[in-house]
């Protein structure tokens, strides 16, 4: 156990059927009467948008503006125009509709506007900084993964310089989560498998990076549990609400452990790859993960084994060898893997994505600038990560 840790515990949970429709209330215990509704335009086409305008309709706090023109990779740039918009329009709190792209972007807004200033550039390199202005954030996210409505972490794209910021802070937080069934009965398989892996490299780097601590470690473990037991009948359509209920909550409670804890390899690699090449994050994860793990391996092979509990159970995990245990947790996951790829195609090579073998030293360099690099159980130097994007190809 650490000699010292810090643990901040994720937002207030409305979870479960109909937790849309407690959203009017939990903004009036805000103080908040004026809010700006952020989404997608896919959201928007779904109808997954109108379900959340119509219950803040229905409780008497109607979305005084609406921003549906988030991309995939949300941008500071981006960012300082929503920020205009919050201001020309009055409001006075954000409720986010979305995946990982559109929290970051609600995040990045709230502190934007928590602190008076014209970007998110001003506020890099502050993550001491205190919270600033309260701006009411309730987060409702749309895949189950990203785990964003529960960290204090926003991954946002500086696109002149073509890398991905991280900003840490804990008034990142948003003030209550909704985690509703009904926000991704919709998800694509696709989108369903890769932002599952997503949550699931979140909870075995929180569980195996230097910073881990017990608590962190229950709800990563928890998390690994839910995932194995329910990612796979969630892409193929089976299992209903409950295989998609378990998975929000394992997002979450990867997104609490990470966001305590930290990542490691996987995601310095991914950020870079999605910096530099566009490969969307869940399918960068889900790549790299059991290349990292191997990689991994000699400096973390006891806690990876303690990982084979919570995947496999009790039964296997005393069958299994002490020393066997890392090595089927990995072979675990390569096989879940080969499952989600005949199930809806996610790639389990670099070769099917966007990612160019040309640019692998960029990958590389920016890789081992990654903040979270800093934490990841062992060294890796730009070598030893081209080596994993060839071991990938």
């Amino acid at each position: 156990m650490q000699a010292y840790f810090e643990f901040q515990t994720p937002p207030r949970l409305l979870a479960g059927a109909l937790a849309l429709e407690n959203i009017p209330h939990e903004l009036q215990l805000l103080g908040a009467q004026r809010p700006l509704l952020i989404s997608d335009a896919g959201l928007l086409r779904a109808g997954l948008l109108a379900l959340c305008e119509r219950a803040l309709r229905e409780g008497e706090t109607p979305a005084q503006a609406v921003w549906t023109e988030v991309p995939p990779d949300s941008s500071i740039s981006l960012i300082g125009r929503i920020a205009d918009a919050y201001r020309e329009h009055g409001c006075d709190s954000v409720v986010a509709v979305g995946g990982g792209s559109v929290l970051d972007t609600a995040k990045g807004l709230c502190m934007v506007i928590a602190h008076g200033a014209r970007e998110l550039g001003e506020l890099m390199g502050c993550e001491a900084m205190p919270r600033g202005a309260h701006v009411p954030f309730i987060a409702v996210p749309t895949t189950a993964g990203t785990g964003s409505e529960a960290t204090a972490v926003a991954v946002v794209r500086d696109d002149a310089r073509a890398l991905k910021m991280e900003f840490i802070s804990g008034s990142l937080l948003p003030d209550a989560a909704v985690l509703d069934p009904r926000m991704t009965r919709t998800l694509p398989p696709r989108i369903t498998a890769a932002t599952g892996m997503d949550a699931l490299c979140h909870a075995v780097e929180a569980y195996s990076c230097l910073q881990h601590n017990p608590i962190s470690d229950a709800y990563a473990r928890g998390a690994i549990e839910m995932i194995a037991r329910s990612l796979v009948p969630a892409t193929r359509g089976q299992g209903g609400d409950e295989a998609r209920m378990e998975m929000a909550c394992a997002a979450t409670m990867a997104g609490a452990a990470f966001s305590n804890s930290m990542v490691g390899l996987v995601h310095a690699v991914g950020h870079a790859l999605g910096g530099v090449c566009r490969v969307p994050h869940g399918e960068a994860m889900a790549i790299l993960l059991p290349h990292c793990m191997r990689f991994n391996l000699d400096a973390c092979a006891a806690r990876y084994g303690e990982m084979l509990l919570p995947m496999a159970g009790p039964q296997v995990y005393v069958r299994t060898p002490q020393a066997e245990r890392a090595t089927a947790v990995i072979e675990r996951i390569e096989a879940m893997l080969r499952e989600l790829n005949a199930a809806c195609g996610l790639p389990t090579r670099l070769r099917d994505t966007h990612a160019s073998e040309e640019a692998f030293e960029r990958i590389a360099q920016a890789a081992v600038n990654d903040g979270a690099m800093i934490v990841n159980p062992k060294e890796a130097t730009r070598e030893d990560v081209a080596a994993l994007l060839r071991a990938a190809w």
